[in-house]
């Protein structure tokens, strides 16, 4: 499996196995917790508790097999250089650590155990300390692994107590300039009447003095160097994080597991450079992808949860922009109307690779091929129904003249000269299909979209709109209600009261009642509503309201 930037509906583990080894730089995992167990069923769709009771048949045992082969997986796909984070809590840190992490990866590639502080005590009546803590473990693959130093903010006690000096260029603090090292006799010498073994050769001592950046604060004294506040790159980080504070704000999205933006852009850019490849196979609401995509890394996403994998998508979608890098989505069954009117060449790389083909990226000079299988065998995309012979007669002289030697051979080891994909095929196609094959030995393979991936029908929605009450500043309060039918049941809904076509961006991305309200101020408005199923196939329908004095629906 090649494609980056995708989010995969699925069980992580079915998925892993078939990622190549060594072609992710970091892991970064948040596994669902053994603790208690509602607190696990969070999302509540169908892959979710299945996979939920398959996780706490057996206890701590269980649990640590369950986790075990999935990090195997992870570790088989991990880069020599790269590196695992997994994020776990009390109740079974002890055993991640001794049963898996340290069988696996090696006691002597464990780099940090990190403890995020992520909540204050709940209660001031606890009978034992508060747990207020996560564990975040960190091992790399080898002994050489990425590590980019990362700092946070300094304290404002500390500025003020260390950059309590102040010129024109702006806050600064000193800074020795002696060398610890006293065997080095390049860089003993003297300056300003003081001999010493300095830090630096006399010459940049000098041009250092002379841009007014070495100091001697009184006649004797040893030199001194200015370090301007601007200049500092921050507190050292430890392995103690207490100032990566919990989600709050805008950020939440009602995910109750939810990890801060800020943790992940840490980890991310202590343990991974730009367009490196990210996984996180227990994605949840997505706060790893859509770091890495604003990091500009590319990245997997996994989850079992429809709702998890939508809500991520849309996440993905509100942060987006025309520099953004695409992404796949791919779920266990597809809609029809999606696939037929999607963009012609993203629907061609999609389905060669769905297929286990490799597309063509060059769209150019290509003989009207759009991808090959594994042994090079041309693969042919149309993204349309009832495919005529004209196709087939099309396709059989691109082929010959795309690779004659491999056209041949496949004539005479019996095989197919090449594949054709389309939604449905007319019958002069097939006519002409097995005319080949029978009187020239020529095979050519007409195959379904729907043998390759499920198509559905997707859900449909109805929207009615009820004015509420207007202000005295014509501010007009709307209610909505969302009602979807689907044969594979309705999950949730997500609204955008800001629609602009085509980008659907939610302001509210996880809605299970399918009811809002909302205050429109006097003019045109456009409010986009998605339904989503259990599959994750989505419908949308969208709003447009005249606003002024009263409303009008378009």
């Amino acid at each position: 499996m090649h494609t980056i930037n995708q989010l995969i509906l699925g069980d992580n583990l079915e998925i892993l196995k078939k990622l190549d080894s060594d072609s992710v730089d970091l892991v970064y995992l948040d596994p669902p917790f053994f603790s208690n167990r509602n607190y696990e069923v969070i999302w509540g769709d169908a892959g979710e508790v299945r996979s939920f009771q398959d996780r706490w048949s057996g206890g701590m045992d269980h649990y640590i097999a369950w986790l075990k082969e999935r990090v195997e997986q992870m570790h088989r796909i991990l880069k020599p250089t790269g590196s695992i984070f997994l994020h776990c809590d009390w109740h079974a840190d002890a055993y991640i650590r001794v049963e898996i992490l340290d069988k696996i990866f090696g006691m002597n590639n464990f780099r940090n155990q990190i403890l995020w502080v992520r909540s204050n005590p709940k209660s001031h009546a606890s009978k034992i300390f508060p747990n207020t803590t996560d564990s975040i473990f960190w091992y790399s693959k080898t002994d050489k692994f990425v590590f980019n130093k990362v700092f946070g903010k300094h304290d404002d006690s500390y500025v003020d107590k260390a950059y309590k000096y102040e010129d024109e260029n702006g806050r600064y603090r000193l800074l020795p300039l002696l060398n610890p090292n006293d065997d080095r006799p390049n860089l003993t010498y003297d300056f300003l009447g003081v001999h010493r073994v300095w830090r630096w050769t006399k010459d940049r001592m000098e041009q250092a003095y002379q841009d007014g950046l070495v100091v001697q604060l009184k006649s004797g004294a040893v030199p001194q160097y200015k370090l301007y506040l601007e200049d500092s790159k921050g507190k050292t980080v430890t392995n103690f994080w207490i100032d990566v504070k919990p989600i709050s704000g805008k950020e939440e999205i009602g995910y109750p597991t939810q990890k801060p933006e800020k943790l992940l852009d840490r980890i991310i850019k202590c343990a991974s450079n730009e367009n490196d490849v990210i996984l996180d196979p227990f994605c949840g609401g997505g706060t790893t992808v859509a770091v890495a995509d604003k990091l500009n890394r590319q990245w997997i996403g996994i989850d079992q949860s429809v709702q998890a994998v939508k809500v991520t998508e849309f996440r993905l979608n509100q942060q987006q922009d025309l520099f953004s890098k695409p992404f796949i989505v791919q779920l266990h069954k597809y809609d029809y109307d999606t696939l037929r009117f999607k963009n012609a060449f993203e629907f061609e790389a999609w389905i060669v690779q769905q297929y286990g083909g490799t597309s063509n990226s060059k769209q150019r000079n290509d003989f009207g091929l759009d991808g090959k299988t594994t042994n090079n065998t041309p693969i042919q995309v149309k993204r349309s129904d009832n495919i005529g012979r004209n196709v087939i007669d099309n396709f059989l002289s691109a082929v010959q003249r795309s690779d004659k030697k491999l056209f041949e051979k496949n004539i005479a080891e019996g095989k197919p000269i090449g594949y054709i994909i389309a939604f449905t095929f007319g019958k002069g196609a097939i006519q002409e299909v097995a005319r080949l094959k029978n009187h020239e030995n020529i095979i050519i393979q007409l195959v379904t979209v729907e043998e390759i991936v499920p198509i559905a029908k997707k859900p449909t929605l109805n929207v009615e709109v009820t004015p509420i009450e207007t202000d005295k500043k014509g501010i007009h309060e709307i209610h909505f209600i969302a009602t979807g039918q689907s044969p594979a049941g309705v999950e949730f809904f997500s609204w955008d009261f800001d629609y602009k076509e085509p980008a659907f961006k939610a302001e509210i991305l996880l809605d299970k009642k399918g009811e809002q309200t909302w205050k429109f101020k006097p003019g045109q408005h456009s409010i986009a509503v998605k339904v989503i199923d259990n599959d994750g196939l989505e419908n949308i329908e969208v709003i447009k309201l005249k606003v002024n004095g009263g409303i009008e629906r378009g």
